[in-house]
């Protein structure tokens, strides 16, 4: 009876106590992740950080406050269930431990930033002002913003053309390395090479390329001249006219100035998707290229017996096969795009006239005060909007793609 009732004992003692840790740790996260503002007295010890946070930052702490209980509450339930047996306490003292320094970093610097994200998102925040709750106005503001509809215009542009072009150049060098051939390893690494350089090169190492000097109009001019025809040199990343205007210009037609989203996406703009799609191909066709190699070759012996040749066998055996991959790929792509910032902020800054702006560098931009006034909860609002559009579009790609893949 004494032997139960210290087990017992123990096991309340062991849930106070995983409550309180619990509790306690995500309530430090919380403090640390308080919008404040960030000024030298604020920050200078912690008392002052302590009253500035009870002043400005009640609500988010109050918020967070409640979800640490809840998780508290869970571990909690969790420690008691799994305190009385010896084995189990001991796994899961063992587990959580080898876990603790991965969740005190993903809870500090994710779980924590996106939540104090949301938490102003919905106010007036820049940073060395208290924080005012505007409701939805950031989000309704970004909807009527032509900046932000401007960006999200581009980005899709982007996203559709990219996500097509590599997908598909991808599986095609895929399949050429895949076949028998002479110095197979030497092509891998070449093609692969761009995938492992650092994007800040490759996009420099493009800026001088696309320059109105570079080699690129130096080879046109090189064409051009075989045929006794003169060329005029393009400038690649400052011309805004787009691809749809230039077509219709050639028929001698116009688009008005106020229609500017069916011009179509502009030269600079195309002339960054080149230089993604010549960097991103290679990382999708090494995984084309492992599961092509998981790909019984019996299969494509009965075809060929059957008579099949090798057009007839890619789309009926090695595509559907590969439909999985294609699936990831897709969404990998979707995402990246959609997401595109540093070859932007280091080729053209979102010009020229906004034809290469994009919602990150947007968010950059507001959030930073880069061209205004610092509004943190406006560039927030903008983050969360292009989050809930990547989910949709991921969604929608699972949805419509990845049905009946399962069988494969």
């Amino acid at each position: 009876m004494h032997s139960q009732k210290s087990t017992q004992a123990g096991v309340n003692l062991a849930t106070i106590g995983a409550f309180v840790l619990v509790f306690a740790v995500l309530f430090v996260i919380a403090l640390m992740n308080a919008p404040v503002k960030a000024t030298g007295q604020v920050t200078e010890t912690l008392g002052s950080y302590l009253t500035e946070v009870r002043k400005t930052a009640l609500p988010f702490v109050v918020i967070v406050g409640l979800l640490a209980v809840g998780v508290a509450a869970a571990a909690a339930v969790v420690v008691r269930r799994e305190w009385p047996d010896l084995s189990r306490r001991r796994a899961l003292i063992a587990g959580y431990s080898f876990l603790a320094p991965y969740l005190l970093v993903t809870l500090t610097f994710t779980v924590g930033v996106i939540l104090f994200a949301l938490y102003i998102a919905f106010t007036k925040y820049e940073i060395y002002a208290e924080p005012t709750f505007v409701g939805l106005d950031n989000f309704v503001k970004a909807l009527k913003s032509k900046e932000f509809l401007q960006s999200l215009h581009n980005v899709l542009w982007y996203a559709v053309i990219v996500t097509i072009a590599q997908t598909t150049i991808a599986i095609g060098l895929a399949v050429l390395l895949n076949t028998p051939m002479r110095f197979k390893q030497l092509f891998r690494t070449i093609f692969y090479a761009p995938s492992v350089t650092s994007s800040v090169v490759i996009t420099l190492i493009f800026v001088w390329l696309y320059l109105k000097t570079g080699y690129i109009n130096l080879m046109f001019d090189k064409v051009w001249g075989l045929f006794g025809l003169d060329y005029k040199a393009i400038d690649w990343l400052g011309n805004p006219k787009g691809l749809i205007q230039l077509i219709v210009e050639a028929f001698g037609g116009k688009i008005p100035s106020q229609q500017w989203f069916l011009r179509g996406p502009s030269v600079a703009w195309c002339a960054l998707m080149v230089q993604n799609i010549f960097t991103t191909a290679p990382t999708f066709m090494i995984m084309f290229l492992a599961a092509l190699q998981d790909i019984n070759p019996s299969l494509y012996e009965a075809a060929s017996i059957d008579g099949a040749n090798g057009w007839q066998q890619f789309w009926k055996i090695t595509l559907p096969l590969l439909r999985p991959i294609v699936v990831l790929v897709l969404v990998l792509s979707t995402i990246g795009t959609l997401q595109i910032f540093d070859q932007v902020y280091l080729a053209t800054a979102g010009g020229p006239l906004g034809t290469t702006l994009t919602p990150v560098y947007l968010v950059y931009t507001e959030a930073l005060g880069k061209q205004g006034p610092i509004q943190m909860g406006y560039a927030s609002a903008i983050a969360f909007i292009l989050a809930i559009l990547i989910f949709i579009f991921t969604f929608i790609q699972r949805r419509l793609i990845e049905r009946g893949a399962e069988q494969y």
